[in-house]
């Protein structure tokens, strides 16, 4: 049985109500352990003058990014798109429902990559396109997608982001009248959700930037540091304590490359759905110190399959990050609800009230709902 099918199993049990969770965690643990590498409410009708509004931003963004760089077409490019949004389209929640749809269908097509989806990198792609935010010279964040653009894209923390850039350029392609940060943080709701996780919250109204709004290195967390680091990062895009550990959460899925951050493996047996798991792996495991040549990074004694990050570890041995974490280990759907929540803040980060096209977000629909 490819993984692909398992997976389409397991989201078909998990939606249907088929499974308990527990039993499904328990059949999600024996059987993706072969596959870890050893080692609705109403929409507000679109505010149509502050959407047009956006337009002439861009525009004015795509004149600009001339007089920045010599490679000034793209923006160009989506100042002409902005244009034709101003004279002729103004997208509904139904218009950005396709994007989503879009988005989801990618997730099954990537074979052999990582553990058969696409969804965890381009969740990761929403992540570190909107945690560069800084609070107090407010840049940064989902607002100009500056990923775009060197040197952003080649900063050590977004190793390997290119494929989900990628793939995303083609969809890009298919919706030209998206911006790029929409696009991108639309695509993390999708990922979050469609890996059976929670409902977010997601609203339109971000503008694609220039090269030279692109932000420094050394904004995103490094996985080597400790509990300052985590408070220093995160509290300069506003977050609290809390919020860092719900935020923590998301290694339920995806895993580390050690030819890109140098660090190496899954963080729980199933890497591709969202559940509290990280949380209660890190409570009921035995994590020792990895003999390796690579960085410092834990590994579970039992199977030596799972890893952990220093800043992961570091959540059952601070004070106050331990009394979150053992509350998300315990109660799946108050992690649920508080993921859903910090997610929601992260992808709204650097986007000024102002630009946003309803004034309340919408919950967009799963593929496969009616």
């Amino acid at each position: 049985m490819s993984f692909s099918l398992f997976r389409a199993s397991v989201r078909t049990a998990v939606t249907s109500g088929s499974l308990p969770r527990a039993q499904l965690r328990n059949q999600l643990r024996s059987s993706i352990r072969k596959f870890s590498t050893p080692s609705e409410a109403p929409a507000p009708k679109s505010n149509t003058t502050l959407y047009v509004g956006i337009g002439a931003v861009v525009v004015a963004a795509g004149a600009a990014f001339y007089s920045f760089s010599d490679s000034g077409s793209n923006a160009v490019k989506s100042g002409v798109q902005a244009a034709k949004v101003k004279a002729n389209f103004v997208p509904t929640k139904e218009d950005y429902q396709k994007v989503y749809n879009r988005v989801s269908g990618i997730f099954d097509d990537a074979g052999d990559y990582d553990d058969g989806s696409y969804a965890p990198i381009i969740l990761r792609l929403a992540w570190h396109s909107s945690g560069t935010y800084d609070k107090e010279s407010k840049t940064g964040g989902s607002n100009y997608a500056t990923m775009r653009f060197a040197p952003e894209s080649g900063h050590g923390a977004n190793a390997g982001l290119n494929v989900a850039r990628d793939l995303m350029e083609n969809i890009k392609q298919e919706f030209p009248w998206i911006s790029y940060g929409d696009l991108w943080t639309l695509g993390g709701v999708a990922a979050i959700q469609e890996m059976n996780g929670p409902k977010v919250p997601w609203r339109p109204g971000r503008i694609d930037g220039v090269q030279a709004q692109a932000t420094p290195d050394g904004r995103l967390p490094d996985g080597s540091q400790g509990a300052d680091h985590l408070r220093q990062v995160f509290g300069r895009m506003g977050f609290n304590d809390q919020e860092i550990v719900a935020l923590s959460g998301g290694h339920a899925v995806g895993r580390c490359h050690s030819n890109r951050s140098g660090f190496d493996g899954p963080w729980t047996f199933s890497p591709t759905t969202v559940t509290n798991d990280f949380f209660k792996l890190l409570f009921d495991e035995k994590w020792v110190w990895k003999k390796w040549n690579g960085p410092k990074q834990l590994e579970d004694k039992g199977t030596k399959s799972l890893m952990m990050l220093p800043t992961d570890y570091v959540l059952v041995q601070d004070k106050v990050f331990k009394k979150y974490a053992r509350a998300y280990a315990d109660d799946e759907a108050l992690f649920f609800k508080d993921f859903a929540a910090v997610c929601a803040k992260l992808f709204e980060l650097g986007v000024p009230t102002a630009q946003w096209v309803t004034p309340e977000p919408w919950i967009m629909k799963n593929a496969d709902e009616k």
